[in-house]
């Protein structure tokens, strides 16, 4: 199950970074992370901000409704997903990953 915390200002998502992988897309779920692979490289924060167009384009959001808030530098990150509610994050997940 992925993990999706309650937040003031919308929810918390866990995900997983793949950089480097062949093609850009969410893959599915690891330890209770969003898992989303990413053809951009871990340098200069090129992986992080194509996590974050992959995961926007996942679940219908704006650029500014997506932001990273924990593990820039790590694989393991954290997101604040603004202005949506957890139920309505689980339910984008659940079709984006019945889509892949």
């Amino acid at each position: 199950m992925i993990r999706i915390m309650d937040h003031p200002k919308g929810c918390i998502l866990a995900v997983r970074a793949m950089p480097g992988a062949r093609r850009s897309g969410v893959v599915g779920e690891h330890a209770g992370a969003l898992k989303v692979a990413v053809t951009a490289p871990a340098q200069e924060g090129r992986a992080n901000e194509a996590v974050v167009q992959t995961v926007r384009k996942a679940l219908g959001l704006k650029r500014s409704q997506v932001e990273l808030y924990k593990g820039a530098a790590s694989r393991d990150k954290t997101f604040i997903i603004r202005g949506v509610t957890r139920a309505e994050v689980q339910a984008r997940l659940v079709a984006a990953l019945a889509v892949k």
